[in-house]
Protein backbone atom coordinates (compact mmCIF):
# COMPACT_ATOMS: atom_id res chain seq x y z
CA UNK A 1 0.00 0.00 0.00
CA UNK A 2 1.33 3.66 -0.76
CA UNK A 3 0.98 7.08 0.98
CA UNK A 4 -1.72 9.13 -0.35
CA UNK A 5 -0.04 12.20 -1.94
CA UNK A 6 3.76 12.75 -2.02
CA UNK A 7 5.85 14.40 0.26
CA UNK A 8 5.47 17.82 -1.78
CA UNK A 9 1.64 17.39 -1.67
CA UNK A 10 1.52 16.63 2.00
CA UNK A 11 3.64 19.32 3.23
CA UNK A 12 1.43 22.11 1.15
CA UNK A 13 -1.72 20.41 2.97
CA UNK A 14 0.17 20.63 6.48
CA UNK A 15 0.81 24.03 5.70
CA UNK A 16 -2.85 24.73 5.09
CA UNK A 17 -4.70 22.92 7.56
CA UNK A 18 -3.42 23.16 11.69
CA UNK A 19 -4.54 19.72 12.70
CA UNK A 20 -3.06 20.76 15.80
CA UNK A 21 -6.33 21.76 17.71
CA UNK A 22 -8.27 18.58 16.62
CA UNK A 23 -5.67 16.00 17.81
CA UNK A 24 -5.90 18.42 20.95
CA UNK A 25 -9.30 17.60 21.46
CA UNK A 26 -9.22 14.33 20.30
CA UNK A 27 -6.13 13.67 22.61
CA UNK A 28 -8.70 15.49 25.88
CA UNK A 29 -11.42 13.27 24.96
CA UNK A 30 -9.70 10.29 24.62
CA UNK A 31 -7.20 10.57 27.64
CA UNK A 32 -10.78 11.57 29.90
CA UNK A 33 -12.70 8.63 28.39
CA UNK A 34 -10.18 6.05 28.31
CA UNK A 35 -10.47 6.34 32.85
CA UNK A 36 -14.42 5.50 32.66
CA UNK A 37 -13.60 3.21 29.89
CA UNK A 38 -11.53 1.02 32.62
CA UNK A 39 -14.71 1.22 35.24
CA UNK A 40 -16.64 -0.22 32.24
CA UNK A 41 -14.43 -3.23 31.89
CA UNK A 42 -13.48 -4.05 34.93
CA UNK A 43 -15.60 -2.91 38.01
CA UNK A 44 -18.14 -5.44 37.77
CA UNK A 45 -15.64 -8.40 38.22
CA UNK A 46 -14.68 -6.73 41.12
CA UNK A 47 -18.22 -5.87 42.33
CA UNK A 48 -18.88 -9.89 41.78
CA UNK A 49 -16.25 -11.03 43.64
CA UNK A 50 -16.99 -9.14 46.59
CA UNK A 51 -20.37 -10.45 46.26
CA UNK A 52 -19.46 -14.10 45.12
CA UNK A 53 -17.57 -14.07 48.86
CA UNK A 54 -20.67 -12.73 50.43
CA UNK A 55 -22.98 -15.70 49.18
CA UNK A 56 -20.79 -18.04 49.63
CA UNK A 57 -19.22 -17.37 52.86
CA UNK A 58 -22.24 -15.58 53.57
CA UNK A 59 -20.41 -12.29 54.71
CA UNK A 60 -22.07 -9.42 55.87
CA UNK A 61 -19.17 -6.49 54.65
CA UNK A 62 -18.88 -8.53 51.26
CA UNK A 63 -22.41 -8.12 50.56
CA UNK A 64 -22.29 -4.37 51.71
CA UNK A 65 -19.73 -3.75 49.22
CA UNK A 66 -20.87 -5.54 45.80
CA UNK A 67 -24.40 -3.53 46.72
CA UNK A 68 -22.32 0.01 47.39
CA UNK A 69 -19.43 -0.82 44.84
CA UNK A 70 -22.88 -1.35 42.14
CA UNK A 71 -23.85 2.27 42.62
CA UNK A 72 -20.86 3.79 42.35
CA UNK A 73 -20.59 1.73 38.88
CA UNK A 74 -23.91 2.73 37.90
CA UNK A 75 -22.94 6.82 38.21
CA UNK A 76 -19.69 5.96 36.06
CA UNK A 77 -21.67 3.91 33.38
CA UNK A 78 -24.22 7.43 33.06
CA UNK A 79 -20.65 9.59 33.04
CA UNK A 80 -18.83 7.23 30.39
CA UNK A 81 -21.96 7.27 28.03
CA UNK A 82 -22.09 10.51 27.88
CA UNK A 83 -17.97 11.37 27.04
CA UNK A 84 -18.69 8.34 24.71
CA UNK A 85 -20.95 9.93 23.13
CA UNK A 86 -19.05 12.89 22.87
CA UNK A 87 -16.21 10.90 21.09
CA UNK A 88 -18.55 9.01 18.42
CA UNK A 89 -19.55 12.52 16.96
CA UNK A 90 -15.62 13.94 17.24
CA UNK A 91 -14.82 11.04 15.01
CA UNK A 92 -16.52 12.35 11.75
CA UNK A 93 -16.59 16.12 12.58
CA UNK A 94 -13.24 16.02 13.75
CA UNK A 95 -11.63 13.83 11.05
CA UNK A 96 -13.59 13.40 7.73
CA UNK A 97 -11.08 12.35 6.13
CA UNK A 98 -10.36 9.28 7.79
CA UNK A 99 -14.37 8.33 8.21
CA UNK A 100 -14.92 9.65 4.85
CA UNK A 101 -12.28 7.21 3.07
CA UNK A 102 -11.94 4.53 5.21
CA UNK A 103 -15.48 4.53 7.10
CA UNK A 104 -16.83 1.17 5.71
CA UNK A 105 -13.82 -0.55 7.12
CA UNK A 106 -13.35 1.33 10.60
CA UNK A 107 -17.00 1.86 10.92
CA UNK A 108 -17.52 -2.04 11.18
CA UNK A 109 -15.90 -2.37 14.95
CA UNK A 110 -17.38 0.79 16.25
CA UNK A 111 -20.80 -0.41 15.14
CA UNK A 112 -20.24 -4.00 17.57
CA UNK A 113 -19.09 -2.02 20.34
CA UNK A 114 -22.15 0.30 20.36
CA UNK A 115 -24.15 -2.90 20.59
CA UNK A 116 -22.13 -4.23 23.43
CA UNK A 117 -22.09 -0.93 25.33
CA UNK A 118 -26.12 -1.40 25.37
CA UNK A 119 -25.79 -4.60 26.47
CA UNK A 120 -23.97 -3.08 29.21
CA UNK A 121 -25.99 -0.40 30.05
CA UNK A 122 -28.93 -3.03 30.00
CA UNK A 123 -27.51 -5.58 32.58
CA UNK A 124 -26.20 -2.78 34.66
CA UNK A 125 -29.82 -2.05 35.04
CA UNK A 126 -30.76 -5.37 35.49
CA UNK A 127 -28.28 -5.95 38.50
CA UNK A 128 -28.96 -2.93 40.48
CA UNK A 129 -32.94 -3.27 39.91
CA UNK A 130 -32.29 -7.62 40.81
CA UNK A 131 -31.18 -6.54 44.84
CA UNK A 132 -34.21 -6.62 46.05
CA UNK A 133 -35.88 -9.18 43.36
CA UNK A 134 -33.82 -12.10 42.51
CA UNK A 135 -32.17 -15.05 43.62
CA UNK A 136 -28.61 -15.08 44.93
CA UNK A 137 -26.84 -16.55 42.02
CA UNK A 138 -29.47 -15.74 39.35
CA UNK A 139 -28.64 -12.25 40.53
CA UNK A 140 -24.81 -13.06 40.57
CA UNK A 141 -25.16 -14.44 37.08
CA UNK A 142 -26.84 -11.09 35.50
CA UNK A 143 -23.96 -9.31 36.81
CA UNK A 144 -21.78 -11.50 34.50
CA UNK A 145 -23.71 -10.34 31.45
CA UNK A 146 -21.74 -7.37 32.43
CA UNK A 147 -18.57 -8.11 32.94
CA UNK A 148 -18.48 -10.17 28.91
CA UNK A 149 -20.07 -7.03 27.68
CA UNK A 150 -17.11 -5.39 29.06
CA UNK A 151 -14.51 -7.32 27.81
CA UNK A 152 -16.19 -7.46 23.81
CA UNK A 153 -17.16 -3.59 24.40
CA UNK A 154 -13.04 -3.11 24.78
CA UNK A 155 -12.54 -5.84 22.08
CA UNK A 156 -14.41 -3.91 19.71
CA UNK A 157 -13.50 -0.29 20.30
CA UNK A 158 -9.67 -1.41 20.72
CA UNK A 159 -9.77 -3.63 16.91
CA UNK A 160 -11.00 -0.03 15.62
CA UNK A 161 -7.08 1.51 16.93
CA UNK A 162 -5.26 -1.80 16.05
CA UNK A 163 -7.12 -1.10 12.58
CA UNK A 164 -5.22 2.34 12.62
CA UNK A 165 -1.78 0.82 13.78
CA UNK A 166 -1.98 -2.50 11.32
CA UNK A 167 -4.74 -1.55 8.16
CA UNK A 168 -6.36 -4.39 6.57
CA UNK A 169 -8.92 -6.20 5.17
CA UNK A 170 -10.52 -4.07 2.47
CA UNK A 171 -9.53 -2.92 -1.47
CA UNK A 172 -8.79 0.41 -2.14
CA UNK A 173 -9.52 1.74 -5.86
CA UNK A 174 -9.12 4.96 -7.31
CA UNK A 175 -9.27 6.53 -3.78
CA UNK A 176 -12.52 4.75 -2.38
CA UNK A 177 -13.18 0.95 -1.23
CA UNK A 178 -14.76 -1.21 -3.11
CA UNK A 179 -14.54 -4.83 -0.50
CA UNK A 180 -14.23 -5.13 2.84
CA UNK A 181 -13.74 -8.47 5.21
CA UNK A 182 -15.24 -7.64 8.40
CA UNK A 183 -13.42 -10.11 10.76
CA UNK A 184 -9.21 -8.99 8.76
CA UNK A 185 -10.62 -5.38 9.86
CA UNK A 186 -11.71 -6.75 13.19
CA UNK A 187 -8.62 -8.76 13.93
CA UNK A 188 -6.18 -7.35 12.16
CA UNK A 189 -2.43 -8.07 12.98
CA UNK A 190 -2.36 -5.30 16.32
CA UNK A 191 -5.84 -6.91 17.37
CA UNK A 192 -4.55 -9.47 20.36
CA UNK A 193 -1.49 -7.67 21.38
CA UNK A 194 -3.87 -3.82 22.28
CA UNK A 195 -6.66 -5.98 23.32
CA UNK A 196 -4.99 -7.85 26.27
CA UNK A 197 -2.79 -4.75 26.93
CA UNK A 198 -5.99 -2.25 27.19
CA UNK A 199 -7.90 -5.18 29.20
CA UNK A 200 -5.15 -5.64 32.04
CA UNK A 201 -4.56 -1.71 32.42
CA UNK A 202 -8.08 -1.76 33.02
CA UNK A 203 -8.04 -4.05 35.48
CA UNK A 204 -4.90 -2.44 36.90
CA UNK A 205 -6.51 1.22 36.46
CA UNK A 206 -9.85 -0.33 38.23
CA UNK A 207 -8.29 -2.37 41.05
CA UNK A 208 -5.63 0.01 42.42
CA UNK A 209 -8.13 3.19 42.44
CA UNK A 210 -10.75 1.35 44.34
CA UNK A 211 -8.17 -0.37 46.95
CA UNK A 212 -6.07 2.92 46.70
CA UNK A 213 -9.59 4.49 48.59
CA UNK A 214 -9.68 1.74 51.43
CA UNK A 215 -5.86 2.29 51.65
CA UNK A 216 -6.44 5.74 52.81
CA UNK A 217 -9.14 4.39 55.19
CA UNK A 218 -6.91 2.01 56.65
CA UNK A 219 -4.28 4.29 56.88
CA UNK A 220 -6.86 6.34 59.21
CA UNK A 221 -7.26 3.76 61.27
CA UNK A 222 -10.35 2.20 60.05
CA UNK A 223 -9.28 -1.34 60.25
CA UNK A 224 -12.81 -3.31 60.35
CA UNK A 225 -13.16 -5.79 58.19
CA UNK A 226 -15.20 -3.94 55.50
CA UNK A 227 -12.17 -1.77 54.98
CA UNK A 228 -9.32 -4.33 54.49
CA UNK A 229 -12.07 -6.67 52.64
CA UNK A 230 -12.62 -3.42 50.40
CA UNK A 231 -8.76 -2.94 49.94
CA UNK A 232 -7.86 -6.53 49.80
CA UNK A 233 -10.53 -7.75 46.94
CA UNK A 234 -9.84 -5.04 44.11
CA UNK A 235 -5.65 -4.84 44.88
CA UNK A 236 -5.81 -8.64 44.65
CA UNK A 237 -7.29 -8.57 41.32
CA UNK A 238 -4.91 -5.71 40.44
CA UNK A 239 -1.96 -7.21 41.61
CA UNK A 240 -3.08 -10.46 39.63
CA UNK A 241 -3.07 -8.28 36.12
CA UNK A 242 0.44 -6.01 36.99
CA UNK A 243 2.71 -9.21 35.96
CA UNK A 244 0.82 -10.36 33.14
CA UNK A 245 0.97 -6.34 32.10
CA UNK A 246 4.54 -6.63 32.54
CA UNK A 247 5.43 -9.93 30.40
CA UNK A 248 2.48 -8.18 27.54
CA UNK A 249 4.21 -4.85 27.35
CA UNK A 250 7.82 -6.81 26.35
CA UNK A 251 5.69 -8.96 23.90
CA UNK A 252 4.40 -5.86 22.46
CA UNK A 253 7.42 -3.62 22.73
CA UNK A 254 8.72 -6.55 20.12
CA UNK A 255 5.99 -7.18 18.04
CA UNK A 256 6.31 -2.79 17.57
CA UNK A 257 10.02 -3.20 16.58
CA UNK A 258 8.99 -5.22 13.73
CA UNK A 259 5.82 -3.46 12.72
CA UNK A 260 6.30 -0.15 13.42
CA UNK A 261 9.77 0.34 13.51
CA UNK A 262 9.93 4.07 13.42
CA UNK A 263 7.70 4.39 16.24
CA UNK A 264 10.07 1.78 18.35
CA UNK A 265 13.01 3.71 17.01
CA UNK A 266 11.44 6.77 18.87
CA UNK A 267 10.71 5.45 22.06
CA UNK A 268 13.83 4.00 22.13
CA UNK A 269 15.95 7.17 21.04
CA UNK A 270 17.52 4.99 18.64
CA UNK A 271 18.43 7.65 15.62
CA UNK A 272 20.37 5.38 13.04
CA UNK A 273 19.79 1.60 12.32
CA UNK A 274 22.49 -0.46 14.03
CA UNK A 275 23.25 -3.57 16.08
CA UNK A 276 23.92 -3.71 19.84
CA UNK A 277 21.85 -0.35 20.09
CA UNK A 278 21.43 0.81 23.65
CA UNK A 279 18.59 1.35 26.01
CA UNK A 280 18.37 4.75 27.52
CA UNK A 281 16.78 4.81 30.39
CA UNK A 282 15.43 8.82 30.40
CA UNK A 283 17.14 11.26 29.12
CA UNK A 284 15.87 14.21 27.13
CA UNK A 285 17.03 14.52 23.29
CA UNK A 286 18.56 18.08 22.14
CA UNK A 287 19.71 18.14 18.39
CA UNK A 288 20.58 14.59 18.25
CA UNK A 289 22.19 14.16 21.59
CA UNK A 290 20.24 12.88 24.89
CA UNK A 291 21.38 14.49 28.03
CA UNK A 292 20.88 13.16 31.52
CA UNK A 293 20.07 9.77 30.65
CA UNK A 294 21.56 6.11 31.44
CA UNK A 295 22.64 4.49 28.57
CA UNK A 296 22.58 0.69 28.79
CA UNK A 297 25.36 -0.90 26.19
CA UNK A 298 23.36 -3.24 23.24
CA UNK A 299 20.57 -4.04 25.78
CA UNK A 300 18.05 -2.67 22.69
CA UNK A 301 19.16 -5.11 20.91
CA UNK A 302 19.07 -7.86 23.04
CA UNK A 303 15.76 -6.81 24.04
CA UNK A 304 14.16 -7.10 20.58
CA UNK A 305 15.85 -10.12 19.32
CA UNK A 306 17.69 -11.88 21.99
CA UNK A 307 21.24 -11.16 21.02
CA UNK A 308 23.26 -7.81 21.12
CA UNK A 309 23.95 -8.06 17.63
CA UNK A 310 20.40 -8.15 16.67
CA UNK A 311 19.97 -5.12 14.26
CA UNK A 312 17.17 -2.14 15.14
CA UNK A 313 15.84 -0.10 12.47
CA UNK A 314 16.58 3.69 13.30
CA UNK A 315 14.13 6.78 12.24
CA UNK A 316 16.87 8.00 9.62
CA UNK A 317 15.00 4.98 7.99
CA UNK A 318 12.40 6.83 6.44
CA UNK A 319 11.99 10.93 5.56
CA UNK A 320 12.00 13.76 8.14
CA UNK A 321 8.19 14.74 7.10
CA UNK A 322 7.37 10.95 8.39
CA UNK A 323 9.19 10.17 11.46
CA UNK A 324 6.99 11.05 14.38
CA UNK A 325 7.02 14.34 16.25
CA UNK A 326 8.70 15.10 19.43
CA UNK A 327 10.67 11.70 20.06
CA UNK A 328 11.37 13.12 23.45
CA UNK A 329 8.15 13.13 24.59
CA UNK A 330 7.52 9.42 22.97
CA UNK A 331 10.25 7.92 24.66
CA UNK A 332 9.71 9.89 28.23
CA UNK A 333 6.09 8.55 28.21
CA UNK A 334 7.27 4.81 27.86
CA UNK A 335 9.75 5.25 30.44
CA UNK A 336 6.95 6.28 31.98
CA UNK A 337 4.79 3.53 31.46
CA UNK A 338 7.49 0.90 32.21
CA UNK A 339 8.76 2.47 35.28
CA UNK A 340 5.22 2.78 37.12
CA UNK A 341 4.25 -0.79 35.93
CA UNK A 342 7.22 -2.51 37.55
CA UNK A 343 6.77 -0.04 40.28
CA UNK A 344 2.49 -1.96 40.52
CA UNK A 345 4.06 -4.91 39.90
CA UNK A 346 6.62 -4.87 43.01
CA UNK A 347 3.68 -3.45 45.32
CA UNK A 348 1.69 -6.53 44.42
CA UNK A 349 4.33 -9.24 44.80
CA UNK A 350 5.43 -7.45 48.43
CA UNK A 351 1.59 -7.93 49.61
CA UNK A 352 1.80 -11.55 47.99
CA UNK A 353 5.17 -12.65 49.59
CA UNK A 354 3.59 -11.42 52.82
CA UNK A 355 0.42 -12.95 52.30
CA UNK A 356 1.60 -16.07 51.64
CA UNK A 357 4.36 -16.10 54.76
CA UNK A 358 1.67 -15.01 57.23
CA UNK A 359 -2.03 -14.70 55.67
CA UNK A 360 -2.92 -12.00 56.39
CA UNK A 361 -2.65 -8.30 54.44
CA UNK A 362 0.28 -5.54 55.34
CA UNK A 363 -0.94 -2.85 57.63
CA UNK A 364 2.36 -0.42 58.04
CA UNK A 365 2.73 2.78 56.44
CA UNK A 366 5.27 1.85 54.24
CA UNK A 367 2.94 -0.24 52.89
CA UNK A 368 -0.36 1.38 52.90
CA UNK A 369 0.85 4.77 51.58
CA UNK A 370 1.94 4.12 47.97
CA UNK A 371 -0.92 1.13 47.65
CA UNK A 372 -3.27 4.68 48.41
CA UNK A 373 -1.05 6.09 45.77
CA UNK A 374 -1.52 3.29 43.50
CA UNK A 375 -4.27 4.22 41.17
CA UNK A 376 -2.73 7.70 40.44
CA UNK A 377 0.08 5.87 39.07
CA UNK A 378 -1.97 2.82 37.01
CA UNK A 379 -3.91 6.13 35.57
CA UNK A 380 -0.53 7.77 34.66
CA UNK A 381 1.13 4.55 33.47
CA UNK A 382 -1.95 3.96 31.32
CA UNK A 383 -2.30 7.98 29.86
CA UNK A 384 1.24 7.46 29.04
CA UNK A 385 1.06 4.67 27.16
CA UNK A 386 -1.53 5.64 24.99
CA UNK A 387 0.70 8.92 24.37
CA UNK A 388 2.89 6.36 23.16
CA UNK A 389 0.59 4.41 20.82
CA UNK A 390 -0.99 7.40 19.12
CA UNK A 391 1.68 10.07 19.25
CA UNK A 392 4.40 7.27 17.80
CA UNK A 393 1.99 6.65 14.90
CA UNK A 394 2.24 10.28 13.35
CA UNK A 395 1.90 11.42 10.93
CA UNK A 396 -0.30 8.66 10.26
CA UNK A 397 -3.58 8.27 11.17
CA UNK A 398 -4.06 5.21 9.28
CA UNK A 399 -0.27 3.41 9.25
CA UNK A 400 1.49 3.84 5.73
CA UNK A 401 -1.85 4.77 4.40
CA UNK A 402 -3.53 8.15 5.35
CA UNK A 403 -1.99 11.12 6.83
CA UNK A 404 -3.17 12.77 9.74
CA UNK A 405 -3.11 16.00 7.65
CA UNK A 406 -4.96 14.99 5.22
CA UNK A 407 -7.74 13.32 7.24
CA UNK A 408 -8.16 16.22 9.50
CA UNK A 409 -11.25 18.70 9.18
CA UNK A 410 -10.81 22.04 7.16
CA UNK A 411 -13.22 24.01 9.96
CA UNK A 412 -11.67 27.07 11.71
CA UNK A 413 -13.82 26.52 14.67
CA UNK A 414 -12.11 23.69 15.93
CA UNK A 415 -10.37 26.08 19.07
CA UNK A 416 -14.02 26.91 20.22
CA UNK A 417 -15.14 23.04 20.57
CA UNK A 418 -11.81 22.48 22.30
CA UNK A 419 -12.69 25.37 24.69
CA UNK A 420 -16.05 23.65 25.04
CA UNK A 421 -15.48 20.44 25.62
CA UNK A 422 -12.39 21.04 28.10
CA UNK A 423 -15.78 22.76 30.16
CA UNK A 424 -17.77 19.77 29.59
CA UNK A 425 -14.61 17.14 30.74
CA UNK A 426 -14.31 19.37 34.40
CA UNK A 427 -17.96 19.13 34.72
CA UNK A 428 -17.46 15.57 34.31
CA UNK A 429 -14.83 15.19 36.48
CA UNK A 430 -16.59 16.79 38.83
CA UNK A 431 -19.69 14.97 38.89
CA UNK A 432 -17.26 11.19 38.34
CA UNK A 433 -15.61 12.13 41.57
CA UNK A 434 -17.94 14.32 44.01
CA UNK A 435 -20.62 12.10 43.20
CA UNK A 436 -18.98 8.71 44.70
CA UNK A 437 -17.30 10.82 47.72
CA UNK A 438 -20.88 12.30 48.41
CA UNK A 439 -22.00 8.70 48.62
CA UNK A 440 -19.18 7.61 50.40
CA UNK A 441 -19.65 10.43 53.08
CA UNK A 442 -23.12 9.44 53.86
CA UNK A 443 -22.37 5.89 54.36
CA UNK A 444 -19.40 6.32 56.72
CA UNK A 445 -21.80 8.77 58.70
CA UNK A 446 -24.70 6.20 58.20
CA UNK A 447 -24.34 2.38 59.69
CA UNK A 448 -25.93 0.35 57.23
CA UNK A 449 -30.18 0.73 57.15
CA UNK A 450 -32.51 -1.92 57.55
CA UNK A 451 -33.92 -0.41 53.90
CA UNK A 452 -30.48 -0.78 52.73
CA UNK A 453 -29.79 -4.20 53.98
CA UNK A 454 -33.54 -5.43 53.04
CA UNK A 455 -32.45 -4.41 49.50
CA UNK A 456 -30.78 -7.65 49.34
CA UNK A 457 -33.23 -10.80 50.13
CA UNK A 458 -30.64 -13.67 50.69
CA UNK A 459 -28.36 -11.64 52.63
CA UNK A 460 -27.67 -11.39 56.90
CA UNK A 461 -30.54 -9.78 58.74
CA UNK A 462 -29.74 -5.73 59.10
CA UNK A 463 -28.58 -6.08 62.56
CA UNK A 464 -26.29 -8.80 61.49
CA UNK A 465 -24.99 -6.27 58.40
CA UNK A 466 -24.83 -3.64 60.36
CA UNK A 467 -22.83 -4.96 63.17
CA UNK A 468 -20.40 -7.10 61.11
CA UNK A 469 -19.90 -4.63 58.38
CA UNK A 470 -18.56 -2.29 61.98
CA UNK A 471 -16.83 -5.49 62.83
CA UNK A 472 -18.75 -5.79 65.79
CA UNK A 473 -20.26 -8.97 67.39
CA UNK A 474 -23.58 -10.07 65.50
CA UNK A 475 -26.39 -11.21 66.64
CA UNK A 476 -27.36 -15.17 65.26
CA UNK A 477 -28.63 -14.70 61.60
CA UNK A 478 -32.37 -14.88 61.18
CA UNK A 479 -34.12 -16.42 58.52
CA UNK A 480 -36.90 -14.13 55.97
CA UNK A 481 -38.55 -14.68 53.36
CA UNK A 482 -37.62 -13.79 50.57
CA UNK A 483 -38.76 -13.38 46.30
CA UNK A 484 -36.41 -16.34 45.26
CA UNK A 485 -38.27 -19.24 47.40
CA UNK A 486 -36.84 -21.11 50.11
CA UNK A 487 -33.58 -21.34 48.13
CA UNK A 488 -33.12 -17.77 48.66
CA UNK A 489 -32.64 -17.48 52.11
Amino acid sequence: MQPTGGAMGAVAHVLAVDPVPARSQMGSSLGFHIILACFGIAFAAVTLTAEWIGIKRHDAAAMLLARRWSKVMAVLVAVGAVSGTVLSYEMGLLWPGLMGRFGAAIGFPFSVEGIFFFLEAIFVGVYLYGWRRLPPWAHWWSGTAIVVAGLLGALSVVAANSWMNSPAGYTLSHGKITRVDPVSVFFNASTPYETAHMVLAAYMVTGFLIAGVYAAGLLRGRRDRYHRLGFAVPFTIAGIAAPLQVMMGDIIARFIAHQQPVKFAAMEYISSTTRDAPEWVGGILINGHVYFGLSVPAFDSILVGFSPHTRVIGWDSVPAAQRPPLPALIHLSFDVMVGLGFFLFALAAWQGWWWWFHRRLLMTPWFLVPSALSGVAAVAAMEAGWVVTEVGRQPWIVYHVLLVSNAVTPASGVPVTLAVILVLYAILTVISIGVPMIMSRRWRREAPTEEEAEQVPYGPAPARAGASAAGLPAPPARRRASPGGPGAS
